[in-house]
């Protein structure tokens, strides 16, 4: 049914239950599996202070260590699972950068958790699991 399946990952505990049910999904359909995990650009932050600029070759390191771990994690549940899965690292906004991981890659299936924020958090946050399902082109899946 679904020939590649693309898993989002954040690193939190709750999105690990959508890495397994991914891989599950993949090893059960024999799909490839790719996992992403995406780093927003770097920016300048605001303080009570005024401006703090984060020099870009630090926010550019910590991002990528950072991608590191959590890719490494989705590795070794990958290799536990005995399913083949590569990993990939996007550079954008969250919903953005997992919506062109899987166009760039021609998967037919994304997989990733929701927070489930609701009210003033969700407003201010913003849903980038609803981002996800609203702009994607293919199904999503949604884990709770």
């Amino acid at each position: 049914m679904y020939r590649h399946i693309l898993i989002a990952t954040d690193g939190s505990k709750l999105s690990e239950k959508a890495v397994r049910a991914g891989l599950e999904l993949a090893k059960g359909f024999h799909a490839k599996a790719t996992a992403v995990t995406v780093s927003e650009p770097w920016a300048a932050a605001r303080t009570c202070h005024g401006a703090v600029v984060f020099p870009f070759d630090a926010f550019e390191r910590a991002a990528g260590e950072t991608a590191a771990k959590i890719l490494s994690a989705v590795d070794r549940i990958a290799k536990d699972m005995d399913v083949e899965c590569a990993t990939v690292h996007v550079k954008d906004y969250a919903a953005e950068g997992i919506l062109q991981a899987a166009k760039t890659r021609g998967c037919d299936l994304i997989v990733l958790a929701s927070h489930g924020r609701r009210g003033f958090e969700r407003a201010l946050l913003g849903s980038q699991a609803s981002r996800v399902l609203t702009h994607s082109s293919v199904p999503v899946l949604i884990c709770k």
